[in-house]
């Protein structure tokens, strides 16, 4: 782990504090392997208790009720052009805190599967490629290396944009979007 100097001095002496290298929830969909920062993470709960909305865009697979609160979940799969997807024994619903204006709001993610919390260095994500990925350049902050293998580094802010998600949900009334 890198240390810091850090600025709080009682004497001559530098005294060294850890700095913690961000953390980071993997999780399969379609077999890739995606990543979101866990600060954004707020639970992992198993998926069911869904309930359809109508004339929603077929990325809002419907709402959750999490503690009395209504959760909108947004299957990831179709929020990236892909076919919906397909709920096995491990699919779950991940849930996020997303800012929108002045708070933060839930948002439930379906993934196919959760693996692990990581820890990812910065010098460990490389830029995102300018061609070649299969989602939008703006979802992805960049490309973690795990040895042999990448993980796609989730921008949570652009994935799963509110204001993109509910203009999207305005005009896609016939849930054709």
């Amino acid at each position: 782990m890198s240390q810091l100097i850090s600025p709080h001095r009682r004497s001559n002496i530098a005294v060294a504090e850890p700095v913690e290298q961000p953390q980071y929830l993997t999780f399969r969909l379609g077999g890739e392997m995606f990543a979101l920062e866990i600060r954004h993470i707020k639970e992992i709960i198993e998926y069911g208790g869904l309930t359809e909305v109508p004339l929603m865009p077929r990325f809002l697979r419907g709402v959750i009720n999490l503690r009395g609160a209504v959760v909108p979940v947004i299957d990831l799969a179709v929020r990236f052009g892909r076919s919906p997807t397909q709920i096995g024994r491990r699919s779950c619903i991940v849930i996020v805190e997303v800012a929108y204006g002045d708070a933060w709001h839930d948002l439930g993610v379906i993934v196919d599967a959760v693996d692990e919390v990581l820890e990812l260095p910065a010098q460990d994500i490389e830029p995102a490629p300018a061609f070649g990925a299969r989602l939008r350049a703006e979802f992805i902050r960049g490309m973690g290396k795990l040895g042999e293998r990448f993980v796609i580094v989730l921008a949570l802010e652009h994935a799963l944009s509110i204001d993109e998600m509910a203009e999207l949900a305005g005009v896609g009334a016939g849930g054709n979007d």
